[in-house]
């Protein structure tokens, strides 16, 4: 079964990306499983930073990105959908818990993930569970891993 609709399809969200080519491997992996990227400002990057591009490619024109100024613009957009964050810090697997249809996934910056006023905005926070004593998985990993679950749970893969 094939869904071209980008409404019918999980959202991911980066808060305050700071690597350009974690972003630019992101947005392809959206654009090639059709789901919806957002970004909360501010980046540590430029767009034009060429870096970015020779990953991108051409996959930006393939996205439908949406930018918000802030994580309050963000949430005020957000506040009728459910958000789950992504976070080392969480206690429940992705394996663990049921994902719908429209959820906005929510992965933190690479460098520091989100403010703690962030996490006591979101219940639902979920955890790639890992081997003992190792840190974090790249993001762009991270988010491929989250999105082929979520795509798989709602049937849409």
């Amino acid at each position: 079964m094939t869904h071209n609709l980008i409404n019918d399809r999980p959202n991911i969200a980066l808060f305050e990306p700071d690597i350009p080519q974690n972003t630019a491997a992101i947005i392809r992996t959206c654009a090639c499983l059709g789901a919806k990227l957002e970004i909360i400002e501010p980046c540590g990057f430029l767009f034009s930073d060429k870096r970015f591009k020779r990953v991108v490619m051409d996959y930006m024109k393939e996205n439908q990105i949406i930018f918000y100024e802030s994580y309050n613009q963000f949430f005020e957009n957000k506040k009728n959908q459910r958000i789950i964050l992504m976070t080392t810090k969480a206690t429940v697997s992705y394996t663990k818990f049921k994902f719908n249809i429209n959820d906005t996934i929510l992965f933190g910056r690479e460098s520091a993930g989100v403010p703690e006023e962030v996490h006591k905005m979101i219940k639902n926070k979920l955890i790639i569970p890992m081997k003992k004593n190792m840190r974090s998985l790249n993001v762009a990993t991270s988010v491929a891993i989250i999105l082929a679950e979520s795509l798989r749970q709602t049937k849409l893969i």
